[in-house]
């Protein structure tokens, strides 16, 4: 079995990262995708996402009927700050006869080498590369290797999201329909009235 990984913050989750999830899937032939949203990045510390528990809805709206894509809120349970390394241990755990596979940003690539106990993570899991339009990829350092995914690099990011929200614009074809009503109905991203 290959399991495709996807961690990230989900702040909130967009059609972007279904669109990524289902090319993955069929590029890299994999099983199923879990997506895992983190409770703190290493590399934002000094941002706070939506709570958990909005972030963890949203996933699940948007991944309902999709017997191969699951949500996993490992992290957030664990708490803190979320490192990929701990999240593969557990899944070898769980799935040692598992082939395992990373979903990562092509931004992230190239400080790979910066990852918690990154010479073990490079031995343990297989990297598949997000392209980001317009900008050419980066080799990653040694000793990681990449897999680059073909299919359907979209230009939405989910900061872009939240500053449409915050700022009152559309957000209308870049959410799935049920997560944009959840998010109305939750005020989240919306100014905080002074």
């Amino acid at each position: 079995m290959r399991i495709g990984l996807y961690g990230g913050s989900f702040d909130p989750v967009h059609l972007g990262h279904l669109l990524v999830a289902e090319a993955a899937c069929e590029e890299m032939a994999l099983d199923r995708i879990v997506f895992i949203p983190a409770a703190r990045s290493p590399f934002k510390p000094g941002s706070a996402p939506a709570p958990d528990a909005l972030r963890l809805r949203w996933l699940r709206i948007a991944l309902a009927g999709r017997p191969d894509f699951d949500v996993d809120d490992l992290e957030l349970r664990r708490g803190g700050t979320s490192y990929t390394i701990d999240t593969i241990r557990e899944y070898a755990g769980r799935y040692p006869a598992a082939e395992l596979c990373w979903l990562i940003g092509a931004d992230h690539v190239p400080t790979l080498n910066l990852w918690r106990e990154a010479e073990v993570l490079a031995r343990s899991v297989e990297f598949i590369m997000i392209p980001r339009p317009g900008n050419p990829p980066e080799a990653p350092p040694p000793p990681f290797h990449v897999r680059p995914l073909r299919g359907w690099p979209l230009g939405v990011s989910s900061s872009e999201i939240r500053e449409r929200i915050r700022t009152g614009k559309s957000v209308d074809h870049l959410l799935p329909p049920h997560v944009s009503e959840s998010i109305q109905q939750t005020g989240a991203y919306r100014p905080v009235a002074a």
